[in-house]
C-alpha cells in the first residue's frame, strides 16, 4: 500500500499527455480529440498517418518510442503494408509539418534501429486552462537539463547499490517490508526524476505572448536589437503598427505601453539602462549594423538627448555611470554623456557589438563580428590592460558566438551560439574554467540574453519565423498566397521566354523549374547559400550570388540543365547581384560593402565572361545593387542611402537620376521600358513602377491592409511575366522568457 500511494503522484504525471486532449509545444498546439495541429493559431495542414504519428510520440515525451510499438499503435497488427516505408514517409510529413529536421532535430529525434523520442518540452494545454486564470497566467515550459558537451550521446546507465544479507528478528519483518516498499518507491522516484530531467528542470517562464518583440532573422551580422530590465519592467523593441517602437513591458503580468519618443529615433534599439535604472541608452536601427546617433531616454520618456555627435556601432554605460563606452569601426571609445567629448579606449580585431560590462567592472566582453568571412567571435578586454583576446575558442568553424552577459551574482557567463540557423543560450562560469553546457534546446530560437538584477535570472528572446510567397492580385488590389512549388520562395526570376524559372528556397539553395513547375531541379551543393540569381537572354545559363562556409560572397555560374557551378571570380572581398547583358557575353556586378551604408566599399564592375576582364563602371562609386536592361540600353542602380535611383546609359557612358525616392531590388520589365523598385521605407512600402522616359513614378502595389499582419517582414521577391509584383513574407514571432539558472 505504501508503495503504491508514493508511486501515485509519478504514474499520474506520466499519464497527463495521455490524459490530454491539447497538448502543446513551442508554437503548435496538437487537440488529440479533434486530430488537428495549429501553430500560433492557425491550421497545418497534416494526414491523418503522421498525426497517429505524433499522438503517439506526444504520449512518452523525452521517451524513446520503439517503431514495433509505432506499427503496433498506427498501424495495426493486421495490416499489411510496406512498414518501413509508410512509417519513414509518415516521419518526414510530420517533420515538415513541424518545420524540424532529421540532420538537426528540434523536436522529433531519431533513434537509429530503435525508434524515434519526441524532444521538444511539452505542456498540456487544457489542464493549464483549468487550473490557471487567464488573467493571471504565465506559460510555464520545461526545457532540457544542461548537459555538459560531450563526444558521445549514449546515456550512461545508473547502477544499483550491492545488498547485503542481515539478521533480524522476526517481529520486524513486517516493519522492514513497509520501510523497503517506501525505499523501492523513493528509488524508483530517483530514478525516474533522472530520466525526466531532461524535460522537466530548469523551467522557463514566458513574459509575453502577443509575439511582437522586434526579432528580425536576417540583418548582416545575425545580431539582434537587446533590451534592458529595470527589475520590475523590461524595455524592447517591439512590433507596433508595422513600425518598431519601444515597449515598457511588466514582469508581472506581461502588460505594456509605448514609450513616446522623438521623431529622430527610428526604430529604437535599447543598447543599456543606468545602475539607478532611470535612463536608458538607445539608438536608431535604420539600418542594419551602421553607425548611428546615440541617445540618453529617461525610462518614463518624458525627454531624450543626443550624445555628442557620436555615430555606434553599439554602446554601453561605463561603470562609473558618468560616461559611455561605445564602438566605432575597430575600436571602442569613451564619450562623456556631458560635454560629448570621445577619446579613444581600446583597439579591436574587427567591429565590436554587443559589450558588456562584469558586475564588478573590471572585465569587459563582447563580440566581434566578421563580416567577409561572416563568422562572429566573443572576446574580451580588462579594464586595466584594455588587450583583448578572444575567449571560448571552438574547433568547428561553423558554429558562431555571440551575445555574452554575466549574471548578475558575477558567477555564470551565459552568451548565444547558433548553427545551421539554430540558435541556443549555452552558459559557463565567469572565470571560464568550466567546460559550456547547453542552458535551452529549443524548439524556439533562444538569443539575446539579458541579466536579472539579482541572482541568476536571465531574460531572453524566443524567436520562430515563416516564409511564405504572395502574388498581388490588380483585380482585388491585395495580395494573396501564391500556391504550389514556389510557395515560400524567394528572389524568384523567370526567364526571357517566361518558360523557365528560378528561385532561391529557405534554406538558400537555388531551384530552377519550368513555369508551371515540372522539372524541377536543385542546382546548388547544401555546402554553397545563395541570396539571388538572374537568367541569360538564352535561358541556358543562371548567374547567382552566394557563399560558402566562413567566405565572402562571390558570383558563380551555373547551366540551366544542372552541372557543378562555376566561380567567376575569385575575391577577397564581398562582391554580387551579378546581371548578363542583352548579347550574354557579359555581366555587371557589385562589391558589396562590408556594412550596409558605407559608400567607400561600394561600385559596379563589367565582367566580360570570355576574357574574364574586369573593369569599373565609370562614376559608379557609392552604388549598389545593378540591373542591366534587357534592351541592354540602361543598367539601372541605388545610391548607397537608398535615396535615390540612377540610370547609367551604355551608349553615352553618362549617368542620370531616375527618381528620387526610397528604393531596393530593382527589377525591369520585360520590355526595358520601367523599372520596378520597392520603397520599402515608406509608408504602406509601395512597389513602383519608374517609366525610363518620363521618370514617373506610380504605385502599383503597397502592403495597406496587408492580410499576414503588422509582424510579418515583406521584401520584393520578383515579378511575374506579366508584370505582376511577388512579395516575400517573413512571419516573425518574438517573446520574452525568463529563466533562473540556479532553478532545479
Amino acid at each position: 500500500m505504501l508503495s503504491r500511494c508514493i508511486l501515485c503522484p509519478v504514474l499520474e504525471t506520466l499519464a497527463d499527455t495521455k490524459k490530454a486532449t491539447h497538448v502543446a509545444f513551442g508554437l503548435f498546439e496538437a487537440d488529440l480529440r479533434a486530430g488537428e495541429l495549429h501553430r500560433a493559431g492557425s491550421r497545418v495542414r497534416l494526414q491523418a498517418l503522421p498525426f497517429r504519428v505524433l499522438t503517439v510520440l506526444l504520449e512518452k515525451p523525452g521517451e524513446v518510442v520503439t517503431r514495433e510499438e509505432l506499427q503496433m499503435r498506427v498501424w495495426g497488427p493486421n495490416v499489411v503494408v510496406d512498414f518501413e516505408h509508410s512509417l519513414a514517409n509518415a516521419v518526414k510529413k510530420l517533420r515538415e509539418a513541424l518545420g524540424d529536421s532529421a540532420d538537426n532535430p528540434r523536436v522529433i529525434e531519431t533513434l537509429s534501429r530503435r525508434g524515434f523520442r519526441f524532444i521538444a518540452p511539452v505542456t498540456v494545454a487544457d489542464r493549464l486552462t483549468e487550473q490557471v486564470p487567464p488573467a493571471l497566467s504565465k506559460a510555464v515550459i520545461s526545457i532540457p537539463e544542461p548537459q555538459p558537451v560531450q563526444e558521445s550521446s549514449q546515456a550512461i546507465p545508473v547502477a544499483a547499490a550491492p545488498l547485503r544479507r542481515l539478521k533480524v528478528p522476526t517481529g520486524w519483518l513486517v516493519v522492514l517490508a513497509f520501510a523497503a516498499g517506501a525505499l523501492l518507491a523513493g528509488y524508483g522516484l530517483q530514478i525516474w526524476h533522472t530520466q525526466r530531467q531532461s524535460t522537466l528542470s530548469p523551467r522557463m517562464s514566458q513574459i509575453t505572448r502577443e509575439g511582437t518583440i522586434y526579432t528580425p532573422k536576417n540583418n548582416l551580422i545575425g545580431l539582434i536589437p537587446g533590451f534592458v530590465s529595470d527589475g520590475s519592467q523590461i524595455f524592447s523593441s517591439a512590433q507596433e503598427a508595422g513600425e518598431v517602437a519601444l515597449k515598457q513591458i511588466s514582469l508581472t503580468g506581461g502588460a505594456s505601453r509605448t514609450v513616446s519618443l522623438l521623431s529622430q529615433i527610428r526604430s529604437p534599439q535599447v543598447e543599456d539602462i543606468s545602475a539607478d535604472g532611470t535612463k536608458l541608452l538607445v539608438r536608431s536601427n535604420i539600418a542594419s549594423s551602421t553607425p548611428q546617433p546615440l541617445w540618453v531616454v529617461p525610462t518614463d520618456g518624458s525627454s531624450a538627448f543626443r550624445i555628442g555627435n557620436v555615430l555606434a556601432l553599439d554602446a554601453v554605460w561605463m561603470p562609473d555611470g558618468k560616461s559611455i563606452l561605445y564602438s566605432s569601426d575597430n575600436q571602442f571609445l569613451v564619450v562623456s554623456a556631458d560635454d560629448g567629448r570621445s577619446a579613444p579606449f581600446a583597439g579591436v580585431a574587427g567591429r565590436a557589438f554587443w559589450p558588456r560590462w562584469s558586475p564588478d567592472g573590471k572585465q569587459l566582453r563582447f563580440t566581434i563580428v566578421d563580416a567577409v568571412n561572416h563568422t562572429s567571435t566573443l572576446w574580451e578586454l580588462s579594464a586595466s590592460s584594455r588587450n583583448a583576446k578572444p575567449i571560448l575558442k571552438l574547433s568547428d568553424a561553423s558554429v558562431r558566438q555571440c551575445c555574452g552577459v554575466w549574471t548578475a551574482d558575477g558567477r555564470t557567463f551565459v552568451y548565444e551560439r547558433s548553427q545551421d540557423g539554430v540558435s541556443d543560450l549555452w552558459k559557463t562560469n565567469a572565470s571560464l574554467s568550466e567546460r559550456p553546457i547547453r542552458v535551452t534546446n529549443g524548439p524556439l530560437n533562444y538569443r539575446a540574453p539579458v541579466p536579472g538584477r539579482k541572482g541568476s535570472q536571465i531574460f531572453f528572446v524566443g524567436q520562430d519565423f515563416r516564409s511564405m510567397l504572395e502574388r498581388y492580385d490588380p483585380d482585388r488590389k491585395e495580395y494573396v498566397s501564391q500556391p504550389g512549388f514556389l510557395a515560400s520562395a524567394d528572389h524568384i526570376r523567370f526567364s526571357s521566354d517566361g518558360a523557365w524559372v528560378s528561385w532561391v528556397d529557405p534554406d538558400q539553395s537555388l531551384w530552377r523549374a519550368r513555369a508551371n513547375g515540372s522539372e524541377k531541379m536543385l542546382l546548388t551543393p547544401p555546402s554553397m547559400h545563395v541570396y539571388m540569381s538572374n537568367w541569360s537572354p538564352d535561358s541556358t545559363r543562371i548567374a547567382f550570388m552566394a557563399r560558402e562556409q566562413q567566405k565572402p560572397w562571390q558570383i558563380y555560374m551555373v547551366n540551366a540543365d544542372g552541372g557543378p557551378p562555376v566561380q567567376l571570380l575569385v575575391e577577397t572581398k564581398n562582391i554580387g547581384d551579378p546581371f548578363f547583358s542583352a548579347d550574354g557575353k557579359s555581366i555587371v556586378f557589385g562589391s558589396v560593402g562590408e556594412f550596409v551604408g558605407d559608400p567607400k566599399t561600394r561600385a559596379l564592375y563589367f565582367l566580360d565572361l570570355v576574357t574574364r576582364r574586369v573593369t569599373q563602371v565609370p562614376d559608379s562609386l557609392g552604388l549598389f545593387s545593378p540591373a542591366w536592361s534587357p534592351d541592354g540600353r540602361f543598367i539601372a542602380a541605388i545610391t548607397t542611402d537608398q535615396s535615390e535611383v540612377v540610370l547609367y546609359d551604355t551608349r553615352t557612358s553618362t549617368w542620370r537620376r531616375l527618381a528620387h525616392t526610397s528604393a531596393a531590388w530593382p527589377i525591369w520589365s520585360k520590355d526595358s521600358g520601367s523599372l520596378f523598385v520597392h520603397a520599402y521605407q515608406a509608408n504602406d512600402a509601395p512597389i513602383l513602377r519608374i517609366a525610363v522616359a518620363t521618370s514617373k513614378v506610380e504605385t502599383v502595389a503597397d502592403l495597406k491592409g496587408f492580410r499576414v499582419g503588422p509582424l510579418a517582414r515583406a521584401t520584393f521577391a520578383g515579378l511575374t511575366p506579366s508584370n505582376v509584383p511577388l512579395m516575400h513574407v517573413e512571419a516573425t514571432s518574438g517573446d520574452l522568457y525568463s529563466l533562473s539558472l540556479d532553478q532545479k
